[in-house]
């Protein structure tokens, strides 16, 4: 007696369906309540082209309305791009910490240091507070720290860069610096020999990445920029 495997195609869907939900999804979150870098309307299609190349998702808003539970968790990570000054509320720190907590990912860049001074839960976790930045962009050199690691193994020893330079007023303690500027290759900074510019660290269950370069449109178009950026966002979605 022959037995039909008519059971096949449903377990076939099964699978299908089940590699379809392992595909990774970001949130690019840009909303501003201070200054607008212009830079975030390069900075998102870039993001949108490294997930279809990358094979992951990518969804954006400015619409903080957006962080509660039942939505973050759709997110394996979270981009904070450039965003400024306080844009969640009370409810929406709370879904984000949770978010967190869960071991989700979180990527700041470059303003992503100049946001929610009065949350000390998120400058622990973008892992320092912007202060100033000289009066206009220079080239210097990034002198980089560890090469092992997924955003910077594919960088130069000293990467000569144009941007715009961050000093910091806090800087945390647990971090794992990636890139550090030379303050002699420039003029404007002031956080001497030890001036972090990328960094990552574990972080309340989750895993928090941070570049303070991506201020000029430029950098959405720089090959090397995107890689370190990419390994940044790779870090954060996880395994």
């Amino acid at each position: 007696m022959k037995i039909k495997h008519t059971f096949i195609p449903a377990l076939l869907l099964c699978l299908i369906s089940a590699c379809s939900f392992a595909k990774p999804k970001v949130l690019i979150f840009c909303k501003t309540a201070g200054f607008h870098h212009e830079s975030i309307a390069v900075g998102i299609p870039a993001i949108i082209k490294m997930g279809q190349e990358n094979n992951f998702d990518v969804d954006t808003t400015t619409n903080a309305a957006k962080f509660t539970a039942d939505n973050l968790k759709q997110y394996a990570a979270v981009i904070f791009l450039s965003t400024t000054g306080d844009v969640l509320n009370n409810e929406q720190q709370t879904a984000f910490e949770q978010y967190i907590k869960a071991g989700h990912g979180f990527v700041g860049v470059h303003a992503a240091t100049d946001t929610e001074y009065d949350w000390p839960w998120y400058g622990k976790l973008v892992g320092a507070y912007f202060k100033s930045h000289p009066s206009k962009q220079q080239e210097a050199n990034l002198e980089i720290v560890d090469r092992n690691f997924i955003a910077t193994k594919h960088l130069p020893i000293t990467w000569r860069r144009l941007d715009e330079w961050y000093n910091y007023k806090w800087i945390a303690d647990d971090l794992h610096v990636l890139i550090k500027i030379d303050e002699k290759s420039y003029t404007g900074g002031e956080n001497g020999d030890n001036h972090p510019m990328s960094w990552y660290h574990s972080f309340y269950g989750g895993r928090a990445f941070y570049t303070a370069l991506g201020h000029t449109d430029a950098s959405y178009a720089d090959p090397l920029y995107l890689k370190h950026l990419l390994g940044g966002i790779k870090y954060a979605i996880g395994k």
